[in-house]
């Protein structure tokens, strides 16, 4: 809902709040592998094949992955799972192309949102 206040000859115009999506600093591998639906095995599989996951390691040995980590993650899931490149293409591919690999995945998400939301939109009317 957007509200209107006039005082005198101004209008003040407020923007409805846009919540910002919750990110913790550090994530277990357990709370990674739930958020892909795979093994926590996958993802020290992945930890070891792939040197752009890099996560760090607590007193206790635990892995904490970063936000980073996690979307390096949903890269090479993206690649493997979704667009079924072999371990060895899909770490060719992010040689060096890692930046446009990560925007070209960035634009898949985007359309998957708009996909989504039509679809969406769709079934309402």
């Amino acid at each position: 809902m957007i509200s209107y206040f006039v005082f005198s000859h101004f209008r003040i115009h407020f923007v409805p709040y846009k919540e910002k999506e919750i990110s913790k600093l550090y994530y277990s591998i357990g709370e990674v592998s739930a958020m892909f639906n795979v093994n926590n095995s996958l993802i020290r599989f992945w930890e070891k094949e792939f040197d752009i996951i890099k996560p760090k390691k607590n007193k206790k040995g635990n892995r904490m992955f970063t936000p980073v980590d996690v979307e390096n993650f949903h890269l090479i899931f993206h690649l493997v799972k979704e667009r079924g490149y072999t371990l060895q293409g899909a770490k060719d591919h992010l040689k060096g192309n890692i930046d446009k690999a990560a925007s070209q995945h960035e634009i898949v998400k985007r359309l998957q949102k708009i996909k989504s939301f039509l679809i969406e939109i769709k079934e309402d009317l």
